[in-house]
């Protein structure tokens, strides 16, 4: 790719992913200029489009309709790497899970940029998949933890491990990417910090806190049922409801492990589930719900 990346775009930054990517950047060294979307995604400012080598969008899912804009303007202005806010399911295998409908904008974004750098080779892109946002996800409750009560939900049986990463991993691992960008040229790479099972974390916060928690039992089957009529309605936190049976339903198959888990590939290492779980227990900040945290999931 020539010249090493230096200058680096981050779209959509505000949130607690784009804050995660920032910093991971900024601390491997690169230059980083954050760009709201207050403004139109259909040029960059003239400073930035003469200095930008990459450019990373972290705009979410529902917003994520502007990213073929967002490459249009990469490529007018020059730029050699593009990595798109595909940061969460892996959306090449989704089949005809109903999530898929949502996530239709990211899909087509990855369709898109596979066309475009065939178009124009110096043009290149790397998407990453990270499964489920652990350390968010564990503050908002969609691991289904409540530290206040000692209450646990655990979907169907439990067992069945999934792809989880913490947020400052996904920023390290966007960080090694443009590190390397000959061995991450045009790939899609799915990254894990771990692949826990419900009943694994759920073990580890009764070890940490010395107390049997409440358990509660749900079904995916549910959650897929509830999900389908709050989107019939045009209820966007649907989304909630069909991650939960895509994750943790059992048989999903999503964890990634070994040569899957491009961690080894990119230089990282795996983080430390209870450390992560250590953590969020010692955390001041209180839990929230779900429905005061779907901007930074749906229209960051």
């Amino acid at each position: 790719m020539g010249s090493p990346i230096k200058n680096v775009v981050v779209v959509g930054g505000s949130g607690d992913l784009g804050r995660a990517i920032v910093g991971g950047l900024v601390d491997a060294g690169f230059a980083v200029t954050v760009l709201t979307r207050e403004g139109s995604t259909a040029t960059f400012p003239a400073d930035v489009a003469t200095k930008a080598d990459a450019v990373v969008s972290t705009i979410t899912t529902v917003a994520v309709g502007a990213q073929q804009q967002l490459v249009d303007a990469a490529l007018a202005a020059g730029v050699r790497r593009f990595i798109p806010s595909e940061f969460g399911l892996n959306t090449r295998f989704l089949g005809n899970d109903p999530i898929g409908t949502i996530m239709q904008a990211k899909i087509q974004a990855v369709n898109y940029l596979h066309e475009k750098s065939k178009q124009n080779p110096s043009f290149t892109w790397t998407a990453i998949s990270t499964g489920l946002f652990f350390d968010w996800s564990l503050g908002c409750g969609l691991v289904g933890l409540d530290k206040a009560t000692k209450t646990a939900t655990i979907y169907d049986s439990g067992n069945e491990p999934y792809q989880a990463s913490n947020l400052p991993h996904i920023g390290k691992a966007v960080a090694a990417v443009l590190r390397h960008p000959e061995v991450t040229t045009n790939r899609y790479l799915s990254i894990a910090s771990f692949n826990p099972t419900q009943n694994q974390v759920l073990g580890l916060v009764e070890k940490l806190t010395g107390q049997e928690w409440t358990v509660h039992h749900l079904t995916t089957e549910e959650q897929q049922r509830i999900g389908a009529e709050k989107f019939a309605k045009g209820d966007h936190s649907a989304f909630f409801n069909l991650l939960k049976k895509r994750v943790y339903a059992d048989g999903a198959g999503l964890a990634v492990r070994g040569p899957d888990n491009a961690i080894d590939l990119l230089g990282l290492e795996e983080d430390d589930l209870e450390g992560t779980l250590q953590a969020w227990l010692a955390s001041d900040r209180e839990q929230g719900e779900l429905k005061g945290t779907i901007r930074d999931w749906l229209a960051e």
